[in-house]
């Protein structure tokens, strides 16, 4: 048991993998955008986005995204003084809507580095941290971006859910794991924590899709999670996002997100 914490513990450390390699140039990278993104929706091409319903493809100008969604909060504000339980069901699926099919495409192909923390979708680098901080500030959640990309995976974790609903899975096969997790959730998007990295889950018909700026492939990708080869891991901690109907009221009022000390 003193083993298994211990393990716990530090591996939680660190919230992305960190492996050496050759400083980017920026002017390179810069010129390389182009040909990044579309090598990049090839690969993510190879799964079928009709059936997932997800759009990989960027749509119009990013800001003008962003602007659009805050605009939209104050429609679900004033749904929610009328209908609480009708504005938290419209606004999950908005969010699960807006954050994989509008926001999300953007980020396609934006280079990974350990250090990276840009704020704009293939202009800098991002960690895998900072890709899901900054992909859910640009959702509209009220969060610091560079606290949550820093915290340890169970911390990001807790950021998003209270500890007793959040669920920890360790030393399971890709098929156990999966089994577990469509045992007690639904098609959605999940936040999970692993061993030395973090990224977004995307469930759909009892498959597992795993969302992340790759340390394995340098880059934001979506692939089938039992594909890939960042998502092998001794511990799993998953907490909810569209299906966690708390966190979309937090949304919905836009209220500070904290870790809660339960």
């Amino acid at each position: 048991m003193l083993k298994i914490t211990l393990l716990f513990l530090l591996t939680f450390m660190f919230g992305c993998h960190s492996k050496s390699k050759n400083a980017i140039n920026f002017t390179e990278v810069k010129h390389d955008v182009k040909k990044e993104i579309n090598e990049t929706i090839v690969e993510i091409s190879a799964l079928d986005s009709v059936k997932l319903d997800i759009n990989f493809k960027p749509k119009g100008n990013y800001n003008t995204v962003i602007n659009k969604i805050k605009a939209d909060k104050s429609y679900f504000k004033n749904l929610y003084a009328i209908d609480k339980g009708k504005a938290i069901d419209s606004a999950s699926k908005y969010m699960y809507s807006k954050l994989l099919n509008d926001i999300v495409p953007h980020w396609y192909g934006t280079p990974w580095d350990f250090n990276g923390h840009t704020n704009m979708p293939n202009h800098g680098e991002i960690a895998c941290g900072y890709f899901v901080s900054t992909t859910l500030k640009h959702l509209g959640f009220n969060l610091n971006r560079y606290k949550m990309a820093q915290a340890a995976g169970l911390d990001g974790a807790k950021l998003i859910q209270p500890i007793t609903d959040i669920k920890r899975y360790s030393n399971l096969s890709f098929l156990q794991l999966k089994n577990k997790v469509n045992s007690v959730y639904s098609n959605g998007i999940y936040f999970v924590g692993l061993d030395n990295h973090v990224g977004y889950v995307i469930i759909k018909d009892r498959k597992l899709y795993f969302l992340h700026s790759s340390y394995c492939d340098d880059k934001v990708v979506i692939e089938l999670a039992e594909m890939s080869p960042c998502f092998r891991s001794n511990i799993y901690v998953f907490a909810e996002i569209s299906t966690n109907k708390k966190l979309v009221k937090s949304w919905i009022l836009d209220e500070r997100l904290s870790i809660s000390p339960h």
